[in-house]
């Protein structure tokens, strides 16, 4: 199997996609098909032993669209480019301007018979017809040719509904009429493409991100400017203050504060170090920057967030699949009709020539292009401005999924906690000091890897406390660790270790109790067979987390549960922190998942929030994945359905507002545009619509759903205010 992505000109909306597919897909060989539509790309995966893909090319044309080969980068426009992407606007303004010319010769010409005595009420002058004319031409240029072909495939499009109904006009002599729909139609068109590039351009704002160019710094300290793509992993690369990175990679020296929110949405900008990782695309503030690129500028953060944006255009939503669906039905059946209202009421012994003009009228009525347009253009402004607030998005389907969600479940460790344990309480015993327990604690814990260990190195440093390094370290898998230090032996371990040393008491028994049962995870101190303390940790709760869940609740969610695999009594205490409605503790995730379906067969629609990699089995049966903290994680991101790539809690209510907030922009340019059709069909029965009257409407709601739909990209305020 081979792939080819083509660019495809002339592609400006889903029904262009659809007449693709059906010249398309029939092609020996051809395998699958996926289109972006605001990139104007279709992708077609193909036998290479049947398909050549100058074949494909050729298909393409016989619609009346043009093909070549998709460049990622944009090339210096060719005169022919030039034509395609002027040419719509110079054919519209030629054709208002015939209008506006063959208007003013129509009043002209009958203003000054009518002051001679002459009437010219019924014919139209030559000199105005030639404006009219002209107008038609003009305003028919593009859509003539691909009405032409909409015959020769045997299926009715808005281009042939257009083409028929000036025609039409032309014959029983409505010449100004006739005009004005193949003005207006042209205008809608002309509308609708710049819509299209509208949203283009908000997607190729995501590739501006990142700069074309790095400053690598060789290995005797010399600096030499590369395009991104010539710098390799491992290499080191020089960024100045005010500079935006261009590669993934870890600071290697240097301090500054960085702007994260072209990734993450986040307002503030984060201080990083030595150590700490940044991303292509982010911002540096202070102080120049020593960085070693831990990935190729393809495989960046930034680069995955672009390439999944662009390939959740071809995931279309369940709207935008009714839309097609309703007026891949609802255009014929309204051609039929107008048939109909052309021939039987004549029949009956009505005029010809009214009901003939009638017809025509439900015929632009009939033209689908606000109700075609609004849906895409919403989702396409969606995903790009979640992307833009650090919620990425991997389909059309998961935009609308958010707002219909009416249970949530939550992973307890780096989702409702922030995933780093921290010392809560030191217990001395057996005359040691606090200091002198968290001394012997860290000498050991030092030589450990462990998040436990870590913590408490962590306290240790922090309170100031200096340690001597251990001799003869030895770890005890899943117990803890043992030592020698200043010659005596000495260990660190759980209350089981504790108890298979045989050194437990009642005393202290007593006290791992009382700790369990405040949530927290206690470790064992001990040396020359007593114990000299005891250290309780605990994954500290975040501080928004009672305050998303309550925004989720008022958002509509009506089922917040949380789900972890930690003990019962650390789980109770942090669901009562939290304020979840519900817990379930000690759970393998094989018991996650059977937790999630219990959860899918009582509240259908269920969302699971996790760390995208452990989670992944409840995640997929939830219906609707949502990773935490996904930046820089690749199996993060690519577990989940919807990767929220700042450790930030606070957007997912955020995100269920949004989604909402698109559903209803959906909803209001459907209802809108079957809305003005029904009141002009209805109008047309009773003689009350006229041809130019009916396309101007068509034309105004064109431009005012698109117009609805583009305020998506702008999300309202900062994600973190749960607001859209």
């Amino acid at each position: 199997m081979a792939s080819i992505d083509l660019k495809i000109h002339g592609m400006d909306c889903a029904e262009e996609a659809a007449v693709l597919k059906s010249q398309i897909l029939p092609l020996p060989g051809v395998r699958e098909l996926s289109f972006h539509v605001f990139e104007g790309k279709m992708s077609v995966v193909y036998d290479a032993a049947r398909v050549d893909p100058q074949e494909l090319i050729s298909a393409v044309g016989r619609t009346g669209m043009r093909a070549q080969e998709f460049q990622e980068a944009e090339i210096e426009p060719s005169e022919a480019s030039q034509w395609s992407r002027w040419g719509r606007t110079i054919t519209t303004a030629a054709s208002g301007f015939a209008l506006i010319a063959g208007f003013l010769a129509h009043a002209a010409i009958a203003g000054c018979a009518a002051a001679v005595g002459v009437d010219e009420s019924i014919s139209v002058p030559p000199l105005a017809k030639s404006g009219y004319l002209i107008a038609i031409l003009s305003g028919g240029w593009f859509v003539a040719p691909k009405a032409w072909l909409a015959v020769k495939r045997r299926r009715a499009d808005m281009h042939l509904l257009m083409t028929v109904a000036v025609a039409g006009a032309v014959l029983i002599g409505q010449w100004a009429e006739a005009a004005t729909v193949a003005f207006l139609f042209a205008l809608s068109l002309a509308l609708e493409a710049w819509s299209v590039g509208r949203a283009r351009k908000a997607v190729g704002a995501l590739m501006e991100m990142a700069p074309p160019q790095a400053r690598r710094i060789g290995s005797d300290g010399s600096e030499e400017t590369l395009p991104v793509e010539e710098v390799g992993v491992d290499s080191r690369i020089l960024v100045k203050p005010g500079e935006r990175i261009p590669l993934d990679g870890r600071i290697e020296h240097g301090e500054t504060t960085v702007d994260q929110s072209p990734i993450t949405g986040e307002s503030m900008p984060v201080a990083k170090g030595p150590g700490d990782e940044v991303f292509a695309g982010t911002i540096n503030h202070d102080g120049a920057l020593e960085i070693r690129t831990v990935k190729s500028a393809a495989q960046s953060t930034i680069s995955q967030i672009i390439k999944m944006v662009r390939e959740a255009q071809s995931k279309r939503s369940p709207s935008e699949q009714w839309v097609e669906k309703f007026a891949h039905y609802y255009t014929p059946s309204v051609m039929g009709l107008a048939v109909a209202i052309a021939i039987v009421p004549p029949l009956a012994g009505g005029l010809w020539s009214l009901w003939f003009y009638r017809a025509l009228v439900l015929l632009v009525i009939a033209c689908p292009c606000a109700l075609v347009i609004s849906t895409p253009v919403s989702i396409v402004a969606a995903l790009t401005a979640a992307a833009k607030n650090g919620v990425l998005i991997k389909g059309g389907v998961y935009v609308e999924l958010p707002g219909q969600v009416t249970a949530v479940a939550l992973d307890k460790t780096g989702t409702l906690t922030e995933g780093r344990p921290r010392v809560s309480r030191i217990v001395p015993l057996n005359g040691f000091g606090e200091d002198d327990v968290l001394r012997l604690a860290a000498a050991i814990e030092m030589r450990s890897e462990h998040p436990l260990a870590q913590a408490i190195v962590d306290r240790a440093l922090s309170r100031g406390i200096r340690t001597e390094p251990v001799e003869s370290y030895q770890a005890v898998k899943g117990k803890g660790a043992t030592a020698l230090k200043d010659g005596r032996p000495v260990w660190i371990g759980s209350h089981r270790y504790l108890e298979e040393r045989g050194e437990q008491t009642p005393r202290i028994a007593e006290l791992l109790t009382e700790l369990s049962s405040a949530g927290t995870s206690a470790v064992v101190v001990g040396e020359n067979g007593h114990v000299c303390g005891l250290i309780a940790l605990a994954d500290r709760i975040r501080s928004e987390a009672r305050r998303v869940v309550g925004d989720l609740k008022v958002a509509g969610v009506r089922h917040v549960v949380m789900l972890t695999g930690d003990n019962r009594p650390t789980a109770e205490a942090i669901a009562r922190e939290s304020g979840v409605d519900e817990f379930q503790a000690e759970l393998l995730p094989q018991d996650k998942l059977a937790a999630v379906e219990e959860l899918v067969g009582r509240y259908q629609r269920v969302a699971m929030v996790g760390d995208g990699v452990n989670d992944a089995p409840a995640m997929a049966r939830a219906g609707l994945g949502i990773a935490m903290g996904a930046i820089g994680s690749d199996a993060a991101v690519e577990a989940a359905d919807i990767a929220l790539m700042a450790d930030d809690l606070s957007r997912l209510p955020w995100l269920v507002r949004y989604s909402r907030r698109v559903l209803a922009v959906i909803r209001q340019n459907i209802v809108a545009s079957l809305g003005v059709k029904a009141v002009f069909v209805f109008l047309t029965f009773i003689g009350y619509a006229s041809l130019w009257a009916a396309i101007a409407a068509d034309m105004g709601m064109s431009l005012l759903v698109v117009l609805n739909a583009l305020r998506l990209l702008k999300s309202g305020t900062d994600p973190r205010e749960g607001r859209a």
